[in-house]
């Protein structure tokens, strides 16, 4: 098969799953009855809360919930083929991501915009909640530390070998940092006309895309910064304590709107580039999948295609910061559940950049094409370039920009995300507490300037410090996230009566995926422990995954019993 016939089918299958289950699942849950006013109205604080039009709102929400998984998790699971790949972004965005996206979403709407940890509190059990709680926010560091390094390596200058900065073979990254800090001065900006002047969306749109031409000019023609990858992640330390503290409308809803422009035109050159080169997906190398190789279809690529298909960071922005931000209920169905349908496009042009990329590197083995970002920036930079030649070099600079703000925006709402996290674990909501009336030791946790540099340090650190050490285990603790969302929903939509049924066999499925897959991580670490002359990684990636296998258990047997359980008055009244 070529990949325009791949794309061609993909697309029309996500769009009838859009349109009728996603028009069913609407119908099932009420979503939009009575036409109720949201936290974003009800609760408006002018810093979090705050009402975003529609289109505004999906620019931030899919932006912030693609980051680079979309494209690193397919070109990771290539070696499993293109059609289990193919099959796993299909089924797996229709009947799993779409519901945990629509349903976190929902969920956090009829909560007072509160996350997914204040859900299972209400719902199930603060025991509970606090398990959660901590598991959500280590896992968080751990995307801060993971897309900070990948940020600010691509920021990064390359230096020769008498330590000189390499200006040839640091052209694209400087030029992709010069754009990238314009891109947030035009940002804030847009945000100040449009929040404080009140300027049209539609003029300001349109004056916003032209400053992203004029600043890609700029940035392609005046890149005067060449900076350390050490330099670039303290420059990001103090970037995202600023953007995860300041009021959404300076900087993250329309920075985010204003990238979403970039990310929509990243697919559209994608589309073009696969229009025209048509890969042969038969291109793609696979492994032996059986077990008697290194790599097991089951369960390796059901958490290593996580953003593509299903991915738990969703549930933490749909119930972090896009609840807080969501105008109508009604406007809950595009962004989360056609935001995830969207992403599950990308992750199908990803497994079309590798096929093509593939196909490259047997034809040219003196550049071959290596790394996430090279395969995917480079495979359809090449593809295009093979109907427009000489457009290589700008097409691969834009892919890498639009990459690198992929990775940027997931990287400030993963700290706001993780501050939110880290308050709402001091406070015990069901007893009406709130981060103002605390007192003692849980005002100060909860405070916000103080939860922002906890997180902001702890994540850099890692960053600094071998966070890829452990970064094998974010697959399978990201899918575990999916997994407890879809629990914590289920057990909330039984609570008042709904129907959960469409969450129960995703649910149960994804918590086998992550249990399978962390017993047989740890095992492997074992061997290595066990060889000799391992270093800390091994014993942390052993220690951390039989404590995520007790606590999927363990919030699965709670889960279960709640779900038993007859409806709850407390949860009835939440949903009100």
């Amino acid at each position: 098969m070529n990949g325009l016939l791949l794309l061609i089918i993909a697309v029309v299958i996500l769009a009838i799953g859009y349109i009728f289950y996603g028009r069913w699942l609407c119908k099932q849950w009420g979503v939009g009855e009575g036409d109720k006013p949201t936290p974003a109205h009800t609760m408006e604080d002018g810093a979090d809360y705050v009402p975003a039009k529609a289109p505004v709102l999906m620019g931030h929400h899919f932006s912030s919930i693609a980051g680079a998984g979309p494209i690193t998790g397919p070109i990771s699971a290539a070696v499993f083929g293109w059609l289990p790949c193919a099959l796993w972004i299909l089924i797996g965005g229709i009947f799993f991501g779409g519901v945990h996206d629509f349903g976190a979403l929902f969920a956090s709407v009829r909560h007072d915009g509160k996350s997914i940890g204040e859900i299972i509190s209400v719902n199930m059990s603060r025991r509970a909640k606090r398990l959660f709680i901590i598991f959500a926010y280590l896992t968080l560091i751990l995307v801060v530390a993971a897309f900070a390094s990948i940020v600010a390596g691509t920021f990064g200058a390359t230096y020769d070998a008498n330590g000189v900065v390499d200006k040839v073979a640091s052209l694209a990254a400087s030029r992709v940092a010069m754009v990238s800090l314009l891109f947030i001065v035009i940002a804030i900006l847009f945000g100040f006309l449009v929040y404080r002047r009140n300027a049209p969306m539609g003029v300001s749109s349109i004056i916003g895309v032209a400053a992203i031409v004029v600043i890609i000019a700029i940035g392609m023609n005046f890149h005067p910064i060449y900076l350390s990858t050490t330099t670039w992640m303290w420059i990001m330390a103090v970037y995202i304590a600023v953007a995860s503290i300041a009021p959404v409308w300076v900087l993250l809803q329309p920075r985010d709107y204003l990238s979403s422009f970039l990310l929509y035109a990243m697919l559209l050159l994608a589309v073009v580039g696969v229009i025209v080169a048509r890969p042969s997906m038969s291109s793609m190398a696979t492994v032996d999948t059986t077990g008697g190789g290194s790599s097991y279809l089951f369960p390796v690529l059901f958490t290593t295609i996580a953003c593509g298909a299903i991915s738990g960071f969703h549930s933490l922005v749909s119930s972090g910061t896009t609840s807080k931000q969501l105008n109508r209920e009604k406007d809950a169905r595009p962004i989360a559940y056609g935001g995830m349908l969207l992403e599950c496009v990308l992750a199908i042009l990803t497994l079309c950049a590798v096929a093509y990329a593939y196909a490259w590197n047997k034809a040219n083995p003196d550049s071959v094409l290596s790394g996430a970002t090279a395969i995917f920036g480079g495979g359809i930079a090449h593809m295009i370039d093979s109907a427009f030649p000489g457009t290589y070099n700008v097409m691969y600079t834009l892919l890498v920009l639009t990459y690198s703000a992929f990775c940027l925006t997931s990287l400030d709402t993963a700290t706001r995300l993780a501050r939110f996290m880290f308050q709402e674990f001091w406070i015990d909501s069901t007893k009406g507490e709130t981060k103002d009336n605390v007192k003692g030791a849980k005002k100060f946790l909860s405070n916000t300037y103080v939860a922002t540099v906890i997180t902001v340090v702890l994540g850099v650190l890692l960053g600094l410090n071998g966070y890829a050490k452990i970064w094998a285990l974010f697959g399978s603790a990201n899918q575990l996230l999916a997994a407890l969302g879809l629990l914590a929903v289920a057990t909330w939509l039984g609570n008042i009566g709904k129907n959960n049924k469409m969450f129960l066999f995703p649910m149960a499925f994804m918590l086998v995926v992550t249990i399978c897959s962390l017993i047989i991580n740890t095992r492997n670490q074992f061997i290595t422990i066990a060889a000799g002359g391992a270093d800390w990684g091994p014993w942390a990636q052993a220690i951390i995954g039989i404590l995520l296998v007790i606590l999927a258990i363990v919030l699965a047997i709670e889960g279960i019993q709640t779900l038993a359980k007859p409806h709850r008055s407390n949860a009835d009244a939440a949903a009100k």
